[in-house]
């Protein structure tokens, strides 16, 4: 299996595409990016120089992700999210002469592993999302999301929890919550949830 980039589709030298992977229209994709195998990567995604993204992620339409964001393994990124990366934005230094790269330090967005991010949220540079949590559509995150955490709102604030399925949790009242999907059972241990 090869990977297949859309003839209009920008992707710069030093780029590194995995197996199976797939570049639609007008992405763009700048150099020393990596992507992993078996990846999609929508219309118009936009994917920043040395951004790196695991294996099987799906990057949908009008995405933008800025250095120096990881990506890991089986991540979903919503039509439209932006994953920032510039603590104090400013286009001038007090001084009114134009940014440049030397004068600022970017700060990258870590996703893990299964996570997903829904249609139009924004993910504020720093902030990583834990693996298999999900970020409703809308939603401005400013703080790190545990594993298995649903947040959503503006800024984004904790909702309940949710499994592997991506199906919010069901609260045992014992302190445990279960998948209605799979059955899965999970615990509260020092602030995180874990499988059982």
């Amino acid at each position: 299996m090869r990977s297949r980039v859309a003839a209009d589709a920008t992707v710069e030298d030093d780029v590194v595409i995995g197996d199976g992977t797939t570049i639609w229209g007008l992405a763009h994709v700048r150099r020393g990016a990596v992507l992993g195998e078996g990846c999609i990567i929508g219309r118009q995604a936009f994917i920043d120089a040395g951004v790196v993204l695991g294996d099987n992620c799906k990057v949908q339409n009008n995405v933008l992700a800025y250095a120096p964001a990881v990506i890991e393994d089986g991540v979903f990124l919503g039509p439209a999210c932006v994953l920032t990366n510039d603590r104090h934005p400013r286009a001038i230094n007090p001084d009114g002469t134009r940014k440049d790269a030397a004068d600022w330090e970017p700060a990258g967005v870590t996703i893990r592993r299964g996570a997903a991010i829904g249609a139009g949220a924004v993910i504020v540079a720093g902030v990583e999302v834990g693996a298999w949590a999900l970020v409703a559509a809308g939603a401005v995150v400013v703080s790190d999301v545990p594993a298995f955490g649903l947040v959503g709102g503006n800024p984004a604030r904790p909702l309940g929890w949710v499994g592997h399925a991506g199906v919010r949790l069901q609260d045992l009242g014992d302190g445990s919550w279960r998948c209605p999907v799979r059955g899965d059972v999970f615990e509260l241990v020092d602030g995180a949830l874990r499988p059982t």
